[in-house]
Formats: structure tokens, sequence, C-alpha cells
């Protein structure tokens, strides 16, 4: 299981002009893709390990809108109660090791991957996270303001 994590000042998700799911203020954005071998417990870990990933800084992040210099993250989403907007994502195990065209055999097909996406989402709720969600499968568009920047890869 993959996720990109973003730490974001607002995001939303939207499919077919409405707005499926967002917050505003900090909170994370969450890509989650998931391949073959994927199961239930390494939904659990993801979930944990997202809500536990400490990205923020209370002074330079949550006051004034910074990035914080590198090594002062030490506060995670869940230390201050944030939101999460979880995006399945199949793309993130596209390859393009041959070729221009990228392929999608890693990534686990939608019987498989939906109910594991799902648990993710159910296992943050079960940690106290306020998470809004994609619609998976839907064609999506997604906006955020990335803080920082900061994106981190989380593999399980």
């Amino acid at each position: 299981m993959r996720a990109v994590v973003q730490r974001a000042l607002g995001a939303r998700v939207s499919v077919d002009g409405q707005i499926v799911g967002a917050f505003e203020g900090p909170g994370l954005v969450v890509l989650v893709g998931v391949t073959h071998a994927d199961d239930d417990a390494g939904a659990r870990r993801l979930a944990e390990k997202v809500y536990q990933l400490r990205v923020f800084d209370a002074e330079s992040s949550l006051s004034s809108g910074g990035c914080p210099p590198p090594g002062a993250s030490e506060l995670s989403a869940s230390d201050l109660g944030l939101p999460v907007l979880v995006i399945s994502q199949f793309t993130l195990y596209g390859s393009t090791r041959k070729g221009r065209r990228p392929t999608w055999e890693a990534a686990a097909p939608g019987a498989v991957a939906e109910p594991l996406v799902d648990a993710v989402v159910q296992h943050l709720r079960t940690l106290g996270a306020n998470v809004a969600t994609g619609r998976f499968g839907a064609t999506m568009q997604v906006a955020l303001i990335n803080d920082g920047p900061m994106t981190v890869l989380v593999e399980i």
C-alpha cells in the first residue's frame, strides 16, 4: 500500500462539478494506492502511520501558514485533531519502466482496492480523525493548498 501525504491549508475533491469531500484550514490530503498483496492489516498500519506522521509544527505551520525548518516538525494530525481527505489513486502503482506509456499492472483491481481504501478511512476514523473522501472509481478534480510544500510518500 502506498500513500502520498500532503500537508494542506485546505482541500476539496469534486465529481461532476459537485464537492464530495473537503476541509478548510490545516489538514492532510492522502492519496491511497493499493496493490495485489495488500490486506486489512496493511490498511490499519497505513492509517496509523499517516495520522501519526509528524509533519506539523504548532508555532510556524499552524499560526503563520509557513513551512517549518528541516527537522522542526514535531506534531501530527492526530496530536492536533486535524482533518484528513482520503482519495483513492490507483495511478500510484503506475510503472513507466518501459516506454513512455504507464502500465497499471501493479495496481489492484477495484474489487480488491475499494474495500481496502474504505478500511484505511475506517481505521482513521477509529483513531479519531475527521475524514472526508473522494468517490472510488470516479473521475475526480482535486484542489488543495499545499503547505510548505510538504509532500511525503508512505509505503507499507
